[in-house]
């Protein structure tokens, strides 16, 4: 990452957790939380930048050779961001669906494409992968491309089961090689801004966080449009299926495989995660100990495995970085209201909204105990009222709002901005194997919560159940 770029703070010492609540106990924030903060019911707005990209130019020699593997919507989605990156080309395209491979070319021209993944991996002129497929390929094919050389960007959740974490860490520490998981948010110039606040104490002392993700229509809710020219013929069915349980060819459980828990993980492992992520990076977090979900299918009565509409609740353990503290989380797919997404921090001095491109922070404006002036005129206005109970005067938050710049590129881009610099010798990404997998276990659990119907316990020091 280039010095023009604004680095991502490192991850706290041991020690700032008792620096922090020294800070919140003396009621002093650092310098980057602005003064307006003092006033009653004021909206002050900020903006967020980030520098250029380091070089707009990149030598024949430094030039990185990429191939997609699961080349649908999010696949290719992540190909069109991964090339506005100086110095990416796309080499190769994979799919078990010869349409996606025929629009693979058309639109990128005369790359390499194969139904077999294994035979991406087996080119020398491919640095590095995304991994775009359905989730139940995303462990077995990283660890394969990472044995090969490769480096590796793998789509969220990293696992369809928590217990295939081992062997992906090991993968990639044993292989040298970059891989890191796309919660993109991680990268974004909201998570940051929010991170720097949190850290300076702007909030107080953490003790609740909640998350919400809503959509209210079919392609936000899984119903994807089947091809017209599927079919056996045209599908590698029996590739597709993979470690999964055999059975008859299915169309919906190819092109709408996030419904279906063979090949996917639920709105937890495709949103939830996401939350987790931004948490975790934001307040320095390896996550819950207790987990425990309940929803149901609401509306989407489609056919599908797994429910339209999940409410997690997570205990957070005190640590160096962070009090305890209670987390929410909420997925609806039956929103009728057109949808929105957030992080919201609570603290005993205010509270932060974070997205992606904005953070919204809010502070108690209240009268000081000690002040004897304001007592009095309390004390009078009571009085004055025929002898009634006095009369509690709430003041409006003082409120900053971040907002991004104009033109700001994004989080997608960021996130393989830092993906690509790593690969070519700059700071190590941070959402590595081991962050995907704090991430992503507690997201996994709520399936296990939800569909069992019991409490999880999960270790996320030595990332285990328990």
């Amino acid at each position: 990452m280039s010095q023009e770029r604004k680095s991502v703070p490192e991850p706290p010492v041991a020690s700032s957790r008792r620096k922090f609540v020294k800070s919140v106990a003396a009621g002093t924030l650092a310098a980057g939380v602005p003064s307006v903060l003092s006033g009653q019911g004021r909206t002050e707005r900020r903006t967020m930048a980030r520098g250029p990209f380091a070089r707009t130019r990149v030598p024949p020699s430094d030039r990185i050779g990429l191939a997609v593997i699961g080349a649908g919507g999010m696949g290719m989605a992540d190909v069109n961001t991964a090339l506005r990156i100086p110095g990416v080309e796309l080499v190769a395209a994979c799919d078990v669906f010869d349409g996606r491979l025929d629009a693979a070319r058309e639109r990128h021209g005369d790359i390499f494409t194969t139904r077999d993944y294994r035979e991406v991996l087996a080119r020398d002129d491919i640095d590095a992968v995304i991994v775009g497929t359905p989730d139940h390929w995303h462990q077995p094919i990283s660890v394969d491309a990472l044995n090969a050389g490769k480096s590796v960007y793998c789509e969220k959740p990293m696992v369809h089961d928590i217990a295939e974490g081992r062997d992906l860490i090991r993968a990639q520490e044993e292989s040298g090689r970059v891989f890191q998981v796309g919660s993109q948010g991680m990268s974004s110039l909201g998570n940051e801004k929010a991170r720097e606040l949190y850290e300076e104490g702007a909030i107080g002392q953490l003790n609740y966080a909640e998350g919400f993700w809503a959509r209210n229509d079919p392609i936000g809710a899984w119903q994807y449009p089947i091809p017209a020219d599927a079919s056996e013929q045209t599908v590698d069915w029996k590739r597709f299926l993979g470690p999964a349980p055999d059975r008859p060819y299915d169309p919906l459980r190819i092109f709408r495989w996030r419904n279906y828990r063979d090949y996917g993980t639920g709105v937890a492992g495709d949103l939830f995660v996401h939350l987790f992520s931004s948490l975790h990076f934001v307040v320095s977090s390896r996550g819950p100990t207790r987990i425990q979900a309940a929803g149901g299918l609401r509306y989407w009565k489609d056919g599908r495995e797994v429910p339209d509409v999940l409410l997690g609740v997570f205990d957070y353990p005190e640590t160096d970085t962070h009090p305890g503290f209670n987390l929410s989380l909420r997925v609806n797919f039956v929103d009728g209201t057109s949808g929105s997404t957030f992080l919201r921090l609570v603290g005993s001095e205010g509270a932060m909204d974070v997205t992606w491109t904005d953070v919204v922070l809010r502070k108690n404006v209240a009268v000081d105990p000690m002040d004897a002036f304001s007592q009095e005129k309390m004390a009078e206005a009571a009085a004055a009222e025929d002898g009634l109970p006095p009369r509690v005067r709430m003041l409006p938050p003082a409120e900053v709002r971040y907002e991004v710049e104009r033109g700001y590129r994004g989080a997608h881009v960021d996130h393989f901005f830092n993906f690509f610099q790593a690969i070519r010798g700059g700071p190590p990404v941070l959402e590595d194997a081991a962050f995907g997998l704090r991430a992503a276990a507690p997201a996994l659990a709520c399936n296990t919560s939800y569909f069992e119907d019991r409490i999880v316990r999960w270790d996320p020091d030595e990332m285990r159940l328990v």
